[in-house]
């Protein structure tokens, strides 16, 4: 009988300090078989969950490394240096870089310490003209990277407008673990418009707000939730003073993911303006749009990056160009008119959800990624 082949020996890089703070990052993490370095902490990173710290900034060593770096470019030459040096110790069969800026941080230590390195896309890393350019276009990212893996058909291209191999970049979407939301009726309750989000200038808060204000307008028992909070907060809330819509608009701040799936099933609609900014920040394909359709709850929101993707317009929500206000009310009164129409949205978006965002799905096809990067399959 043919045993089974050991599990991968996956080192991770993430940004954060904390790695397991973004949700799709926490998954890859949990899930994949199996992450046993994980470092964290900054581009490049400065923390190893074996091994120490690359580089101290605390403590009676951090003078030392303060001195080492000075050597080395600074402490992300030092951080860069002791990665090789912790890759050649540790072993792994492969890393994964969370973020296009990190994989082209980290790049010529894993080609140093002969490691594969796969990288995952997110947003503004594919697109944003100052990553780009301060990593030379990711010329040596795309010329050492098994893969790149991306969220979104617009990521995909883009990356290909930039100069990646077609053979190397994999379309593999955000998954979700489905089974955790259960489908509400979106037609038995009232007009209640939900958005969840950090208040950044790519989500564009304040233009769902200023979409809602027409939709009250017309529609004066519509109400809308806003979850979160970020550096638009503050002008949220005195826009939504401004417009006289304080008796309609509920900024509640961040919500623990338990109250936000009560607020799914007790919403009409799950509403999001993602634009593009000025400095070509784009969305990847959020996931709260994703636990909408997998909360039976249909979308209206604008076709930007991976909504278009996911939300087929007329059949999963009500999709419109980025900043048309005008649309976007047309489309959250179309179901504050007709129940039934959001409830036959929701239903699809459900069913869409059940079949193509299940997160043991994604999280499989990037095991299978890692592993023809490490040539096992």
């Amino acid at each position: 009988m043919e045993s089974e082949a050991p599990a991968l020996r996956i080192a991770l890089a993430s940004p954060a300090e904390n790695a397991w703070s973004e949700t799709f990052i926490a998954a890859h993490i949990e899930r994949l078989n199996k992450v046993e370095l994980l470092l964290s902490g900054g581009v490049p990173p400065r923390n190893a969950s074996l091994g120490g710290p690359l580089v101290r900034t605390s403590g009676p060593w951090s003078l030392y490394d303060r001195l080492a770096g000075k050597h080395r470019g600074g402490a992300p030459g030092l951080a860069r240096d002791r990665l090789v040096d912790r890759l050649r110790s540790f072993k792994p069969d492969v890393m994964l870089a969370e973020y296009g800026n990190m994989g082209a941080e980290i790049a010529g230590s894993c080609e140093r310490a002969g490691v594969p390195l796969v990288v995952h896309f997110h947003g503004f890393d594919a697109h944003r003209p100052d990553y780009i350019q301060r990593y030379g276009g990711y010329r040596d990212l795309f010329r050492y990277a098994s893969a790149l893996v991306v969220v979104s058909r617009a990521m995909e291209a883009q990356l290909l407008a930039i100069g990646a191999p077609r053979e190397k970049v994999i379309y593999n979407c955000y998954g979700i673990d489905v089974d955790r939301f259960t489908p509400g009726r979106p037609d038995l309750v009232p007009p209640h418009f939900l958005a969840v989000g950090r208040f950044a200038e790519k989500k564009a808060p304040h233009l769902t707000i200023a979409a809602f204000g027409k939709v009250v307008a017309a529609r004066p028992e519509a109400r809308l939730t806003m979850v979160g909070q970020g550096k638009l907060w503050e002008r949220c809330q005195q826009l939504v003073s401004e417009l006289g819509l304080s008796a309609g608009v509920d900024l509640c701040g961040v919500k623990k993911p338990d109250e936000i799936a009560r607020l799914m099933h007790a919403s009409r609609a799950f509403v999001q303006h993602s634009v593009v900014t000025a400095d070509n920040d784009h969305e990847g394909t959020p996931l709260a749009v994703l636990e909408a359709m997998a909360s039976g709850v249909p979308v209206v929101a604008t076709r930007h990056a991976g909504i278009a993707d996911v939300v087929v317009d007329g059949e999963r929500g009500l999709l419109c160009e980025e900043r048309d206000v005008e649309a976007m009310a047309r489309n959250m009164i179309a179901l504050v008119d007709d129940p039934d129409r959001a409830l036959r949205m929701g239903q699809a978006g459900r069913a869409y959800a059940e079949v193509a965002h299940r997160v043991e799905v994604q999280v499989g096809e990037l095991q299978h990624i890692l592993e023809r990067a490490t040539n096992r399959t």
